[in-house]
C-alpha cells in the first residue's frame, strides 16, 4: 500500500489482482488490471485460429483466441480482453480442451470459490458446465493425513492420446473415468510416499490448512501417445512410478535417477511421441533449497535416467518447471524454468536461452500448438506468451548453420478475414497483441549483410507471375525505429516498414497481398487553401485517398530469396479462412474485380501524378512571371492551362480536402 505523503486522500493499493487507486482516502476505488497474471499451465485446441486455456491466479480457468481477426479500427491489431471469458474449474489447475471436440473443456483446480479436487467439464455451446469431482468431500481445515483423498493445489489431469473418453486425475491414487466424470475408478495403489508425519497441521501460529497445500501427492501424469496404457505418474514427494498395463501393475523407478534431490517435486513429465520407452521430467527442488535445474531423460521405461542440464546456468532462479518434446523434430527440446525459457537441438545434451522477447519471469507450462507450429508459453507473473512459427527452430540442423544462408520451408499461411469486434476500452494494459497477418518467411545468415547488400525475397504464383517483392537490408547505423500505429499495421494504405536483417535467423511477413498501387503525391495545395503546407520534399499524401493491393488467391506460391550470388526456394501454401461462406469461384471472381481496380488505381495515380508535376510548374512559372504587364499574356496562358488540369484532376480526385 502507498499513501501520499503530501496528500493523504490519494493512495493505491497493490496485489497480485492489479492496482487499486483512490482520490478520496477509500471513499471509492479505480481498479485497474495489469499484464501480470499468474497462470499456472497453458493448453491449446485445435481451431482456425486456435484458442489457449489455462489457469489464473485468483480466478476460474480461462479462454482466449491465439488471433482475435481484428486487424484494425478501435481495437486495433489486438486481442482485447473481451474476447476472454470463464471456463469454470479453478485458479490454480489445468483447463484442457477435449481433443475430439473443442467445444468441451475439462477444467481443474482449487480456489475461486471451489476447495479440493474440483473438476468441471464446461460447454462452450452453452456456456454451462458440470461438476465431476472425484470426491465431494469439502476439505478446508483439514490436514491430508485425516482426508480420503489428498488432491493438492496443482492436481493433473490428462486425456488419453489413444481414448478421449478416457481422463485421468490424480490424489495419491490415479483415477479414471471413461463417462464424461459421471463415474471414478482406482487404478493405482497409493503412489507416493504416504508420510504421516507431512501430513499433519502446518503453518505456525495460523494454520494454513485450506485443503490444498497437501504433501504426498500425485503432481505429474501423463499416458505415452506411443503405447496405450504406458502412464507415468510424478509425486511432490519425490518419487516416480510407471506402469505398462493400465495400471494393474506399477514400477518405482525413483532410485534409478542419479543425484534427485529427496523430496523435491516431480512438476512434469513428457512421455515421447516418437519411442515409447522415453520420457523426460522435470525436479523442482527449490521447496528444499535445491535450486539448481533437474531435467532427466529415460529411454528403457525409466531403467535408466540420464540428467540433461548442460549450459544451464546455476543460479537462484534455475529450477526446471517444464519440458517439452517437439512434435515435429526429434530430440528438440523446450524447458521452462523459474528464471526463463530454453530451447535444446540435441536431446538436452546442450541448452541455449529462447527468450526472443519473452520476459524473464517463470515459465510454468509449454504447450506447442502443432497446426500452427506455435509455442505456447504460461509465466507465473506475465501472462500467456505465444512464440510464433517455430518452424525455423525446427527445421534448423548444423549444416544449415554452417552455411552462409538458407530459406526455411514456410508453414502454411490462412487468408482470414476480419471478424467483428468484442467490447475493449481504448487503453488496456492487458490487452494482448495478434499475430502478424499472413505468412511467415524465415531465412537465415550467418553474418551480417554488408551496407550495399540485399537480401531479396520475391513470391511468385503458380504461373510464375511476381506478386510480391521485399528488399531486407543490414539495419542503417543511428536510424530511428520506424514505428506504425497500430491500427494501420495491416492496412494496403501503409508502406510496411524496412525489412532488416542480422546475422541468425530472420523473419519477414508476406501480407498475402500484391505490391501497393502507385503512390499518389501532390504537390499543389488543396483549392482555397493556400496556406496548408507541402512536405519537405515538396509534396503531400492525398486525404481520404490510400492505396491499394490485391490480396493473393488460394494455393502453391514460390518463395524466392536471393543473397548475392546465392538463390533458394521454397514453397507456400495459402489456404482459404475456413469460416468465410465464399466458394473458390466467388473468391477469384472477386480477386478479378479487385485486379481491375488495382490496375485502373495505377492509371489513375500515373495520370494525376503528371497533371501534378505540370500544376506545380506553372504554379512556379507564375511566381516567376509576377504582375507586370509584358508578362500578361503568358499568366493568362497558363492560368487556363492550370484550370483545364485541375478540371480533368478533380474528375479523378477531390482537391477541396485538406486533411
Amino acid at each position: 500500500m502507498w499513501i501520499d505523503p503530501t496528500d493523504g486522500d490519494r493512495m493505491a493499493v497493490v496485489n497480485d489482482g492489479g492496482v487499486n487507486i483512490s482520490v478520496n482516502r477509500g471513499s471509492s476505488w479505480n481498479h485497474v488490471n495489469l499484464p501480470i497474471a499468474q497462470i499456472y499451465h497453458v493448453t491449446v485446441d485445435d481451431q482456425i485460429p486456435y484458442f489457449v486455456s489455462g489457469n489464473r491466479q485468483d480466478g476460474p480457468s480461462w479462454r482466449g483466441p491465439s488471433n482475435s481477426l481484428q486487424f484494425g479500427g478501435f481495437s486495433g491489431n489486438n486481442i482485447p480482453r473481451g474476447a476472454w471469458h470463464p471456463v469454470a474449474g479453478g485458479e490454480s489447475g489445468f483447463a484442457m480442451p477435449d481433443p475430439a471436440d473443442n467445444n468441451i473443456i475439462w477444467s481443474t483446480g482449487t480456489g475461486s470459490g471451489s476447495i479440493g479436487g474440483t473438476v468441471t467439464r464446461f460447454d462452450e455451446r452453452t456456456h454451462q458446465n458440470r461438476e465431476v469431482e472425484v470426491w465431494p468431500d469439502y476439505v478446508a481445515g483439514a490436514p491430508a493425513a485425516e482426508v480420503k483423498y489428498r488432491f493438492n493445489w496443482e492436481f493433473p489431469i490428462a486425456i488419453s492420446p489413444h481414448d478421449h473418453n478416457k481422463v485421468y486425475v490424480g490424489s495419491q491414487f490415479v483415477h479414471v473415468t471413461t463417462d464424461g466424470g459421471n463415474s471414478w475408478q482406482i487404478i493405482s495403489p497409493d503412489l507416493t510416499r504416504n508420510d504421516k508425519s507431512r501430513q499433519q497441521i502446518s503453518g505456525g501460529l495460523t494454520p494454513d490448512n485450506i485443503g490444498v497445500e497437501y504433501a504426498g501427492v500425485i503432481f505429474a501424469l501423463t499416458e505415452s501417445p506411443k503405447e496405450a496404457g504406458l502412464i507415468w505418474v510424478g509425486t511432490n514427494d519425490g518419487l516416480v512410478q510407471v506402469t505398462r498395463d493400465g495400471g494393474k501393475n506399477w514400477s518405482n523407478v525413483t532410485k534409478n535417477l542419479p543425484d534427485l534431490p529427496e523430496w523435491g517435486t516431480v512438476d512434469n513429465i513428457e512421455a515421447s511421441r516418437y519411442d515409447a520407452g522415453t520420457a523426460y521430467l522435470t525436479v523442482d527442488g527449490h521447496q528444499v533449497n535445491v535450486r539448481d535445474p533437474f531435467v532427466y531423460k529415460t529411454a528403457d521405461y525409466g531403467k535408466t535416467w540420464t540428467l540433461i542440464t548442460s549450459r544451464i546456468p546455476h543460479n537462484m532462479l534455475s529450477y526446471a518447471h517444464c519440458v517439452r518434446e517437439d512434435p515435429v523434430r526429434k530430440g528438440l527440446l523446450y524447458l521452462g524454468t523459474e528464471g526463463g525459457l530454453y530451447v535444446s537441438f540435441d536431446d538436452g545434451k546442450n541448452w541455449q536461452p529462447l527468450q526472443s522477447g519473452l520476459p524473464h519471469a517463470p515459465v510454468y507450462w509449454l504447450t506447442v500448438q502443432e497446426r500452427f507450429h506455435d509455442l505456447a508459453v504460461a509465466t507465473y507473473g506475465r501472462g500467456f506468451w505465444i512464440l510464433d512459427d517455430i518452424t525455423a527452430l525446427e527445421q534448423f540442423t548444423p549444416e544449415v548453420g554452417a552455411a552462409k544462408a538458407h530459406l526455411f520451408a514456410p508453414r502454411d499461411a490462412y487468408r482470414f478475414k476480419e471478424v467483428a469486434q468484442p467490447a475493449a476500452v481504448e487503453y488496456d494494459p492487458t490487452t494482448g497483441k495478434n499475430p502478424p497477418y499472413g505468412a511467415s518467411i524465415n531465412f537465415y545468415l550467418k553474418s551480417n549483410l554488408g551496407e550495399k547488400d540485399v537480401a531479396k525475397l520475391t513470391v511468385t504464383d503458380a504461373g510464375g507471375k511476381k506478386v510480391r517483392e521485399i528488399e531486407c537490408r543490414a539495419p542503417k547505423l543511428g536510424a530511428a525505429e520506424v514505428k506504425k500505429p497500430p491500427e494501420d499495421e495491416d492496412s494496403p494504405d501503409v508502406e510496411p516498414p524496412p525489412c532488416e536483417t542480422k546475422a541468425g535467423i530472420n523473419r519477414v511477413w508476406w501480407d498475402l497481398r500484391s505490391d501497393r498501387s502507385t503512390e499518389i503525391r501532390l504537390r499543389t495545395t488543396p483549392l482555397y487553401a493556400p496556406d496548408v503546407p507541402l512536405g519537405p520534399e515538396g509534396w503531400r499524401k492525398p486525404p481520404a485517398v490510400g492505396r491499394m493491393a490485391v490480396l493473393a488467391l488460394p494455393g502453391t506460391y514460390t518463395v524466392t530469396l536471393n543473397v548475392g550470388e546465392e538463390k533458394f526456394t521454397q514453397k507456400v501454401t495459402v489456404l482459404k479462412d475456413p469460416h468465410t461462406a465464399g466458394s473458390g469461384i466467388d473468391i477469384q471472381a472477386q480477386t478479378r474485380e479487385q485486379t481491375a481496380l488495382y490496375d485502373e488505381m495505377n492509371a489513375m495515380a500515373a495520370t494525376v501524378n503528371q497533371i501534378e508535376s505540370l500544376r506545380a510548374q506553372l504554379v512556379a512559372l507564375g511566381k516567376e512571371l509576377g504582375t507586370n504587364d509584358t508578362s500578361k499574356p503568358v499568366r493568362k496562358a497558363s492560368d487556363d492551362l492550370g484550370e483545364k488540369l485541375t478540371g480533368i484532376e478533380g474528375t479523378l480526385l477531390q482537391l477541396k480536402l485538406t486533411g
